[in-house]
């Protein structure tokens, strides 16, 4: 009961985070911080992938709510939970990973963390910017974009991890 009130909490504040604070940072060169795919990773490793789905799906209609952005946040939060497990599996450790484990700053490796996150967030950011734009002429500011937004996400999914997730006391 208690993972499934931080979980309904993190949802919360990751979607009007989103909505009302980064979505509205202009940064400039086309980055956009996106903050809600840390979320998506933090999820338990065993939920079902149809749930997951239908969380991130949930996430992003309600940010594509408020930011008028027409399931742009939607659809790239949902590709990102349907590969979620395919990339949890391609980077699983030797040991494997345990059931109730958090993929979360603390709990795994940093170059686990850089390596899954970094590649999720390429994935993610390439996909909503593919949408946005939906110019295949402009593949350049695309690209662009998901390469200068997607390590500014990283940092800052990171920074949150560390001033608000608490360390394990049993380590």
């Amino acid at each position: 009961m208690r993972i499934f009130i931080i979980h309904t909490l993190r949802f919360v504040l990751f979607l009007f985070a989103q909505a009302l604070l980064f979505n509205q940072l202009e940064i400039g060169f086309g980055i956009q911080a996106m903050i809600y795919p840390l979320f998506i990773l933090l999820l338990p490793y065993n939920i079902n992938i149809f749930l997951s789905m239908l969380i991130a799906f949930a996430l992003g209609f309600g940010i594509d709510s408020i930011s008028n952005t027409y399931g742009l946040h939607a659809s790239a939060a949902v590709l990102l939970a349907y590969l979620r497990p395919m990339i949890f599996k391609t980077f699983e450790p030797r040991d494997g990973y345990e059931d109730t484990q958090e993929m979360n700053f603390y709990e795994m490796p940093t170059s686990w963390l850089l390596s899954v996150f970094g590649l999720m967030l390429l994935i993610h950011h390439f996909w909503f910017f593919t949408l946005e734009l939906f110019k295949f002429n402009e593949i350049g500011f695309i690209l662009q974009k998901t390469i200068l937004s997607a390590p500014i996400s990283l940092i800052v999914c990171i920074l949150i991890q560390i001033v608000f997730m608490r360390k394990p006391s049993n380590k």
